[in-house]
């Protein structure tokens, strides 16, 4: 799924006007009964209701959606902000639809007069800025936002929540306040600023509502923003024969382990085998032979010349796909492996862990790596690798910057896992949840994607259904241990219904 920047979703709003067509007012019609059908199938009927509109659009939204809780007989107040003489075309005339069954239930907001009282049970809706932000709410408008979010009510944000930036930080702005939404429905095709921990504060649990957008609009509009989705995914799946055997799913190497921390390797190791890859050899210290081989039995050793730490690489021609870091270490005859492995490999090598940390640590190797490597950093290994940022908005773009100077793929670990390409684009992963944010479950995703690129798979393709994949199998295992019991190994466990619920897209 694209995600749009804001002036191209200001511009799939007019072509769908355009060329469905449909009436501004009748598309404002469409957006409120989207959010009218989700609110009415959460709350009870008895809750008050307090709307907060603005005169523009996305008020417009407010006040339609007022009009029709109000004829479900829900106790609604409407509170708009801004002058009578200011409203956009089809906000007045939802202003006015309210006003005829409703007047004594409308307020404007005046500056300096008291605020409009909000008790506790009640629900507040969010309609007074939406998308079309183009500067910080400061002034009148923010003693609003504070009063809003200093109440104890139910708060959902229509499309955005206002004072939010869709396309970039709200901390460029000064002074900039932001609705604290307990809940945020945006209409498809979502913004950016969805995908970025600072927002989460403000956006909560956000829903995408479809209110008929242009398809034809989104298909031929050029992004560099995608949510990965399974109608995405599920074509690129590589299918079958009656006739193929293991030689044809490719072979794969994990170059991991290390005294202490052999349970990485296994994990990563049986990811490998669980994601469809022929054959899969773990290159590891001598100690953790009799535990790979006890827990991993379908796993092929190759066996480091130390006990403990890995200090040398094995010859790297029978290998379709290399993985390393999972529970490496950073001791200096590590260090010398992973730099021969750099000189050594031909083809693309997935990074993750301590093999990060160790090329963070000896940036000029970098300049050797194969053409589309994969890195696979969580956000301390992420600074440490391609350094600091001022704030997410930053940090994507300092991401796009090293995928492109080093032509290689970067999967940021995370609720919304983003991976950039040397072209400039970045996917937003749709899957996963906290009970994911466990010990070792970056060791599996290592190994899915290390598996995936044995088979074939070229190293896009290979991110982005291993991250999938590895999001749906942690919700598949979350819905029977729940998040707080939800462990590496359940991952792993699942990778199969997950496998099979994305072939039952195509």
């Amino acid at each position: 799924m694209k995600i749009l920047p804001v002036e191209k979703i200001r511009e799939a709003d007019a072509y769908t006007i355009a060329h469905e067509p449909i009436a501004d007012i009748d598309l404002m019609e469409r957006a409120a009964t989207a959010c009218f059908s989700w609110i009415t199938e959460k709350l009870n009927a008895k809750r008050s209701i307090c709307v907060f509109a603005g005169t523009g659009n996305n008020g417009g939204d407010g006040l339609a959606l007022a009009r029709m809780l109000q004829l479900k007989h829900f106790p609604v107040n409407v509170y708009l902000m801004g002058p009578e003489n200011n409203f956009a075309p089809s906000c007045r005339t939802n202003f006015e639809r309210f006003k005829n069954i409703a007047s004594k239930n409308l307020r404007f907001l005046i500056e300096g007069d008291p605020m409009p009282e909000i008790h506790d049970g009640d629900v507040v809706i969010d309609s007074l800025f939406g998308s079309g932000l183009t500067r910080s709410a400061g002034g009148f408008a923010a003693s609003v936002i504070r009063h809003i979010n200093e109440s104890k009510a139910l708060v959902i944000s229509i499309d955005v929540p206002s004072g939010l930036f869709c396309d970039s930080s709200y901390k460029t702005a000064e002074k900039s306040v932001v609705i604290e939404a307990d809940f945020t429905l945006s209409f498809s095709p979502p913004k950016l600023a969805f995908f970025f921990p600072e927002n989460d504060v403000y956006l909560g649990n956000w829903q995408l509502l479809d209110i008929g957008i242009s398809q034809e609009f989104v298909e031929q509009t050029a992004v560099k923003n995608y949510l990965i989705d399974s109608e995405m995914l599920a074509p690129k799946l590589i299918k079958r024969n009656k006739y193929d055997h293991k030689g044809m799913f490719g072979h794969v190497l994990l170059i991991c382990g290390g005294y202490g921390k052999m349970g990485a390797a296994v994990l990563a190791a049986n990811a490998a085998l669980r994601s469809g890859a022929g054959l899969v050899t773990v290159h590891a210290p001598a100690s953790g032979v009799h535990i790979l081989q006890s827990v991993a039995p379908e796993a092929l050793m190759s066996i480091d010349n130390n006990e403990k730490i890995i200090s040398m690489i094995p010859d790297l021609s029978a290998y379709t796909a290399i993985g390393t870091g999972c529970g490496l270490g950073m001791d200096e005859q590590t260090q010398n492996a992973v730099k021969l492995l750099i000189q050594e490999a031909g083809q693309p090598i997935v990074f993750d862990a301590d093999a990060i940390n160790i090329i963070a640590e000896n940036k000029t190797w970098l300049g050797f790596t194969p053409k589309h490597c994969i890195f696979t950093p969580h956000p301390k290994e992420f600074h440490r690798l391609i350094g600091k940022h001022k704030d997410d908005y930053d940090r994507i773009q300092l991401q796009r910057e090293f995928s492109f100077r080093h032509q290689a793929y970067v999967v940021l670990k995370g609720a919304h896992t983003a991976i950039t390409t040397p072209e400039g684009e970045c996917y937003f992963n749709a899957t996963g949840n906290p009970g994911m944010a466990t010990g070792g479950s970056g060791d599996v995703l290592t190994g899915m994607i290390t598996g995936l690129k044995a088979q074939g798979y070229s190293s896009l393709d290979a991110c982005l259904l291993g991250v999938f994949l590895h999001g749906l199998a942690g919700d598949l295992a979350c819905a029977e241990t729940g998040q707080e019991a939800l462990i590496a190994g359940d991952i792993i466990k699942y990778t199969g219904k997950a496998f099979q619920t994305l072939y039952g897209k195509l």
